[in-house]
């Protein structure tokens, strides 16, 4: 019989079986209960002998199996049934499908709290960096229910879901722009980017959001950035909201400068104050490209902030270079140029190449939408600049966020069912290789973390920002008896990202095998492109 110490298994003990009950039927649990006490010293008992052991749905031996919940870190054997975890054993395990993790690391599949490639080129290109649930949480959905239903009838490849989203409620009340769920983003809503509502347009856009929160969104996304001008009252107000429904909102805080007054500094203080005044759980996007070269001073804030108890998380990604729209407001206005830490029109780059100024002004004008990259610091020429990134990047608690922007080909959003990738397809690097190369530099490279404080950056820290809303996320980013079988298998020696600002087309290597709900979508390195297992990630319905 296993002592107490093998019953363990890495703090895996058998009341853990009991506690997710509540996601599994009795036979699940059943073979739950028996394998975490069989398996933990290699045995299976059975009355019928040791030719009917038990057999797994899929199992995957031989792997470095880390789980950032418990801090387990060693050799360990995966038994799935049903999308679950059910057995986790210090000797291998069989099954009908077996994976030989042999050298290789088993973590939790990764999940990207901001992704707005809501598309199937882009969900694929996500698995293949071990992203297992992407979320549009900053600028969200709306009517939420639309989004959700017609992502559900698609299909995808990993888990996904979505907020309410603040813009395309002023685009209503304020333009009578009647919101899509669809990829596109509307551009000509002048009011809803620059006027300050009245009590009665407030309210108006309070009605919306909870009609969104009662759909199921996760929160309210707020991309102040890109209208700067809206009221603060309006802000606070609509935090209060989240506040009593008790959902977290997502934040691209105002302003992007670092001359005052309407700098980026004075940008974070006010969503520190909301925060502290509602007692909103605030998530806020990309530090690292919203901070500009004031990033030192705006981490030291937020840590401070956080630890008097003022509820704000953040996230980062470890690139330098932002992706906006040509016409959005951080590229108008008087000084804009100086306001981004003296940028020229040269570093602004599009399909990998610099802008001239003729270029520049006919997109304004003719296309405003097109998605452009700025680079408002440089890593690696300008000095300090690395520092700012690494700051960012590794922000105790933080979690790693990709920012993805949707896939096109010709300035067209590639909304079809379409793999593999067209080559001239483009997007922002991030897009493809956030996760491997947050990885690749952070962990292998530069030792700057270690894989256990790696791995809790990209799995479970962003599945607890939204566990308040979303319960099913406590059964992700974990690797314990009852979690979900999200789960990545990968090469830590060659994980490597390969997309590029002029080539950013070329999914991430080293990423062997990814599982959503226990089901393959990368085997071997390669998608699986006809495997849709992802499901809908989503808060609470009221009818």
């Amino acid at each position: 019989m296993a002592d107490e110490r093998d019953l363990k298994m890495g703090r895996f003990k058998l009341r853990d079986a009991w506690r997710w009950r509540s996601g599994m039927g009795p036979a699940l649990l059943l073979a739950a209960l028996l394998s975490t006490a069989a398996d933990a010293d290699g045995l299976w008992a059975s009355a019928h002998g040791e030719k009917d052991a038990r057999r797994y749905d899929l199992v995957i031996n031989g792997g470095r199996v880390i789980d950032p919940e418990s801090g387990l870190d060693a050799q360990r054997n995966l038994g799935i049934v049903a999308g679950k975890i059910v057995a986790i054993s210090i000797t291998p395990l069989s099954g009908r499908e077996s994976i030989d993790a042999t050298g290789l690391i088993v973590s939790p599949g990764f999940i990207d709290l901001h992704s707005h490639a809501q598309q199937f080129v882009g969900a694929r290109m996500q698995a293949l960096d071990g992203v297992t649930t992407a979320l549009e949480l900053e600028s969200g959905t709306l009517p939420v229910d639309v989004f959700y239903n017609r992502v559900a009838h698609e299909g995808r490849p990993i888990n996904f879901g979505a907020s309410t989203s603040w813009m395309k409620a002023r685009q209503l009340v304020m333009d009578g722009v009647q919101p899509s769920a669809d990829f596109d983003h509307e551009s000509n809503t002048p009011n809803a980017e620059t006027k300050v509502a009245s009590e009665q347009e407030m309210q108006a856009m309070s009605k919306l959001l909870s009609s969104g929160l009662d759909a199921g969104g996760l929160g309210i996304g707020f991309p102040l950035g890109y209208a700067t001008p809206t009221g603060r009252k309006e802000y606070y107000e609509l935090n209060r909201l989240a506040a009593k429904r008790g959902v977290p909102t997502f934040v691209h805080y105002r302003f992007q400068s670092t001359d005052e007054p309407d700098s980026s500094f004075e940008a974070a203080q006010e969503v520190i104050a909301v925060a502290a005044a509602t007692g909103a759980h605030i998530h806020i996007c990309h530090i690292n490209s919203s901070d500009l070269r004031d990033g030192k001073r705006i981490v030291a804030m937020f840590k401070a902030a956080q630890a008097r108890g003022v509820p704000i998380t953040v996230e980062a990604y470890p690139y330098s270079g932002a992706a906006s729209a040509i016409g959005s407001s951080i590229f108008r206005g008087p000084n804009w140029r100086q306001r981004l830490g003296n940028l020229q029109i040269s570093d602004l780059d599009l399909d990998g190449k610099p802008l001239d100024q003729a270029t520049f002004d006919r997109l304004q004008r003719d296309a405003p939408d097109t998605i452009v990259i700025a680079h408002m610091t440089r890593p690696g020429i300008v000095a300090g600049d690395q520092e700012l990134l690494d700051e960012a990047v590794l922000f105790p608690g933080g979690a790693i966020a990709s920012d993805s922007v949707p896939w096109t080909v010709n300035g067209k959003i590639i909304k079809d069912d379409v793999w593999p990738l067209p080559a001239n397809a483009w997007s922002h690097p991030r897009s493809a290789g956030t996760f491997s190369r947050f990885l690749g530099q952070y962990v292998r490279d530069r030792h700057l973390i270690s894989l256990l404080e790696g791995i809790r950056k990209l799995t479970l820290i962003p599945a607890q920002t939204l566990e308040s809303v979303a319960p099913e996320m406590a059964n992700k980013g974990r690797i314990r008896i009852g979690a979900d079988a999200d789960i990545d298998v990968f090469d830590l020696k060659t994980i490597t990202d390969k997309a590029t600002f002029d080539k950013p087309a070329q999914p991430s290597i080293g990423m062997r095998w990814v599982l959503v709900a226990g089901v393959p979508v990368v085997v071997r390195g390669n998608l699986m492109p006809h495997a849709l297992p992802g499901k809908p990630i989503r808060g609470p319905r009221r009818d």
